[in-house]
């Protein structure tokens, strides 16, 4: 196959990246793989997309710091390729990461995604529907049995108002963003500083309240979801559960959040399956639940990470089988061209 991997921008991605880990698999496994970033495609005058992608084809790799060195370095010119000619686009880039400094690049992926999609190219996750996605008001359209209470405003009495009416503490987040950035947790410590901590939040947009889940403070579980259904292989989950070790209430890994292993219990997968229709009808063909206890707390759709740390914790290559079934639904696509569309084919 021919794979394109779409991240934020080549020269901040790191080793530890399950984009990096995709990419280093598939090229190991043979495959021909090109990396490029969202200000790195172009539209010809003819209507055929192109980018500017690095790549290291031809080569097996043993070491994730070596594999990105190679594709970082400052001496490797990239290269202009077609990507028509691709089998598959990853959209691997984070939109909540470009948001405030590179706004243009925000939606860029999305929409390239897009026009590559419509020239014939599967492109995974779906681009039509990742548009839908592009902040957290997409979790709003999963059945209320999985989402913790919600309200959505910009209106600080409103949100001191719905506060107010829950009988435990309260996570105040932005409607967009990502990495935990102004997430506050609000408690009666914490209630004399909630005009400024509201303030914090809506400088950028709306704001998130959100029902405090008292088991959150054990942290939070990410499981794998692929083609609508938990990520399984050898009887083992792609899965880890996320703690603070600081005292933060915020156990996403970028505010020191560290993993550890954990059991997928019957209400996880029952989350799974309550979700799955949306997803797959969504074209959502790799996604990242985060669960606490019997509620879904977020539904990643951009990137999500941490493939790694189930990887060690279940003894299982996850990264191979994922590209082990974009080999399967590229041998579809050559079987049914374009009578299957690419939402059917994001999670056959």
């Amino acid at each position: 196959m021919k794979i394109g991997f779409v991240v934020n921008d080549i020269k901040t991605e790191q080793p530890s990246y399950t984009t990096t880990r995709l990419a280093m698999t598939a090229v190991n496994l043979g495959h021909k793989c090109y990396t490029f970033g969202v200000g790195d495609f172009m539209y010809a005058a003819d209507g055929s997309i192109h980018a500017r992608a690095r790549s290291t084809n031809g080569k097996t790799h043993k070491s994730l710091e070596k594999f990105l060195k190679l594709l970082q370095a400052d001496d490797h010119e990239p290269e202009t390729i077609c990507l028509d000619n691709l089998d598959v686009l990853l959209l691997r880039n984070d939109p909540s990461t470009d948001a405030t400094d590179r706004p243009w690049a925000a939606s860029s992926g999305i929409l390239f995604g897009q026009l590559v999609a419509r020239r014939g190219v599967m492109v995974l996750n779906d681009p039509e529907h990742l548009a839908h996605a592009l902040n957290k008001t997409y979790f709003q359209h999963f059945p209320e049995e999985v989402r913790p209470k919600t309200c959505i405003s910009r209106h600080v009495d409103e949100i001191k108002h719905f506060i107010e009416k829950q009988h435990d503490r309260v996570v105040i987040k932005p409607l967009q963003g990502s990495g935990g950035k102004n997430v506050f947790l609000i408690g009666e410590d914490e209630k004399a500083n909630l005009n400024q901590m509201i303030d914090a939040v809506i400088r950028d947009g709306y704001c998130v309240a959100q029902e405090y889940l008292p088991a959150a403070s054990k942290g939070d579980v990410r499981l794998f979801v692929m083609n609508g259904r938990p990520l399984l292989h050898d009887g083992k989950y792609a899965a880890f559960r996320r703690v603070s070790k600081t005292g933060d209430a915020r156990s996403n890994m970028h505010s020191g959040g560290q993993s550890e292993p954990v059991e997928v219990t019957d209400k996880m997968l029952r989350l799974v399956e309550i979700v799955r229709q949306k997803l797959v009808a969504d074209g959502m063909f790799l996604v990242g639940l985060d669960i606490v206890q019997d509620k879904l707390i977020e539904i990643n759709v951009f990137s999500p990470g941490g493939l790694g740390s189930s990887s060690e914790f279940a003894g299982v290559d996850f990264p191979a089988v994922v590209i082990n079934d974009l080999e399967r639904k590229s041998q579809h696509r050559k079987f049914y061209g374009a009578r299957m569309t690419n939402v059917e084919l994001a999670t056959l």
